[in-house]
Order: structure tokens, then sequence, then C-alpha cells
């Protein structure tokens, strides 16, 4: 597997991973009824880089890397996730994981941060912790589960 910078033409692969996992509605906070061209400007056209993760010639996951806030918090990045289902729990997400800290450090930033992690998430939240990355905030039923209603988001941070 390679994981390489997305260009453009990458976002045919991408649009049926993005829309898996946002019409499951159970870890992001999208609408479950994103359209292709939204999910184009989320993922590819808003970030300040997007990656693809390659098996053979089929994109099997992707993640973006922004700024998170401007200013006096610019040294702060935020990434999003995602795995294609087929593919999920064979590491994908810890090698995309390890490789945004790399490019995030390569591009200036001091910390990364997950906004808004759905507590339900125990895959992801057990992963993060894993990579070095702490819970620093807990928001009580932020997140609306599609089966389990409000769980609580997190909010984790880690210096890099």
């Amino acid at each position: 597997m390679i994981i390489r910078e997305a260009t453009q033409a990458d976002f045919q692969f991408i649009w049926p991973i993005f829309r898996e996992v946002a019409e499951a509605g159970d870890t992001y906070a999208f609408s479950t009824n994103t359209d292709e061209q939204l999910a184009l400007q989320i993922w590819l056209d808003t970030p300040r880089k997007t990656f693809v993760a390659v098996e053979g010639s089929q994109v099997v996951g992707t993640y973006y890397l922004k700024t998170n806030h401007s200013g006096p918090g610019a040294h702060v990045c935020n990434c999003g996730y995602m795995v294609a289902q087929d593919y999920q729990g064979k590491g994908l997400a810890t090698a995309m994981c390890e490789h945004s800290q790399v490019i995030a450090k390569e591009l200036g930033y001091k910390a990364m941060q997950f906004n808004f992690v759905a507590s339900t998430n125990t895959g992801a939240v057990r992963l993060w912790h894993k990579l070095g990355f702490q819970t620093v905030g807990q928001l009580p039923k932020a997140f609306e589960h599609p089966s389990l209603g409000y769980v609580d988001a997190l909010v984790m941070y880690k210096w890099l």
C-alpha cells in the first residue's frame, strides 16, 4: 500500500468511500445525504492537503489535513480519515494517521486536534489513544448517532 497526495481526478475514487461513511451517520458529523459536490468541497477543495491510500490500483482510504484555526491557533492542524469498508481493521487508519503526523510536521504544524470524535466510535478512540492522542474534552450528547441517539463527542489532541 502507498499513501500519496490526492489529485482532483482521485475524487471519483474518494467519493464512494465518503458517501458510504457519511450515509452511515455513525462516525462523522456530515449530513447523511451529503451530495458529491459538497463532499468534493469538504474533502478535497477546502483542506490544505488530501491524501489517498492505494492498494494496487484501488483507492482504499483517504485523509485530509487542514489548519484547525487561523491566527494564534494556526500551528494546530486537523485531520479526517476514511477507510473503505472492505479494508477496515487492516491497519490502514493507523498508517494514514502516522503518515499525517509526518506531513503535519513537514508543513510546520506543532499539534493535531480531532474536534468531534463520536464516543461510540470505539475503534477510532482506541487507535487515537494508542497513537498518543489525549482526550482533552468531552461534549455531552453532542453527536446524534442514528441508532443510539445522543452520545458524547470527544476532542482529542496531540502535541507533535
